[in-house]
Order: C-alpha cells, then structure tokens, then sequence
C-alpha cells in the first residue's frame, strides 16, 4: 500500500511565487529517500509517501503554502497500489493514482480542501468526516500558526522550548501559535488515521 498526493495551489496566478520553493521543499521532505514527487502546469503536483504517513505529510504540504498566505493548496490523498512504477511518477499507474485523482476531483465539488479515497468506502466516510472537522482549523491557519505547525512537524522529538530557540519566538508565543493552530487535535486525527489504516490493512 502507498500514498499518492495529488494536488493545486489555490489561486496561484493572484499570489506572489514565494510559494513555490516552500512546496519544492515541502515535497521533498515528503518523499523522503525516494524522491517521487513532481510539480506540472505550473501550480499542480504529485508525491509519493508511505500510506502512514499521509494525513501528517498534507499538514504538513499545508503549513509550508500557508506560510505564504493567501495562498492555500488543495490536496486528493489515494491510497493503493502501484503497478507500473515509471522513473517519472506521472507516468506510472495503479489504484493509489486513481484513488488521489477521484480524491481531488471531487474537492471543487464538495468545497473542501482536502480527500481521501481508498477501496474502503467506510473507512473513507469515517475519514473524511474527520478530515472536514480538522480543516476547520487547517484552513484558518495564519502565517505565524503555519510557521510554528511546519516547525513542529520539522522537529517532532523537540520541546517547545526548543522549537521557541530555532524560531526566535518566546515559548509561550510557540504554545499559543500551536494551541490557536489546533495542532494537537490534527496529530490526534493522524494518530487515529494510522490505527484505523493498520486495521483496513490486516482485514
């Protein structure tokens, strides 16, 4: 099982392009060791990263296009196969691919930012909702409480007095960025996603 992202910057044309290097490296940190991920028509692009870590790495993508707000990104998780694995990821193809595509194919339609779709329709409805409430937040992140979320995630194993040193900011700024950003609530989510994907896994 993996984890295809597909997805679009919100309204790229009407922002300044600072946005780009942070989803150049937002994706690279995503894709980890195995660099599969591309950016086309501008302001689409595709990653590839462990089915676990799915719900984490799109916070993540999200608090790195935060950053620079207004821009916002929209995101159609698939997780699957692959079945011809290609040296350039648009090229390949499997359920993972399809499953990311019908993800964000349906985000305009729903107005929502973010989706997931697997061969589990049960495990996507419970999923789904939980996505919608975690965007409550996610979508209202200011610039500071994407920063300090995209710290956090950066540095996991780090305190928050730690997070205050690497950031410049008072510890209680970070607390409250973190608070204000929900950020504990969203690695609930993540942590509940995981058990809930091991358990599809072994059915």
């Amino acid at each position: 099982m993996i984890c295809i992202i597909t997805g679009d910057i919100v309204g790229s044309r009407r922002i300044k392009d600072s946005w780009l290097s942070n989803l150049k490296s937002a994706l690279k940190l995503a894709a980890g060791e195995s660099n599969r991920w591309e950016i086309f028509r501008g302001d689409s692009f595709q990653v590839g990263v462990e089915a676990e870590e799915a719900i984490k790495l799109a916070a993540y993508i999200k608090a790195c296009i935060r950053v620079n707000k207004p821009a916002d990104v929209r995101m159609g998780i698939g997780i699957g196969t692959i079945k011809n694995k290609r040296r350039k990821l648009s090229e390949s193809s499997g359920d993972a691919f399809v499953h990311s595509g019908t993800a964000f194919d349906t985000l305009k339609q729903s107005k929502t930012n973010l989706a997931i779709k697997t061969d589990n329709p049960d495990f996507d409805e419970e999923m789904n909702v939980l996505i919608k409430l975690s965007l409550i937040a996610m979508d209202n992140w200011g610039e500071v409480a994407a920063e300090m979320v995209k710290l956090a995630l950066e540095n996991e194993n780090r305190l928050q007095s730690e997070l205050a040193a690497i950031s410049g900011r008072t510890q209680s700024s970070v607390s409250e960025a973190l608070k204000r950003a929900h950020y504990n609530e969203i690695m609930e989510v993540d942590k509940l996603y995981r058990k809930k994907l091991n358990q599809m896994i072994l059915k």
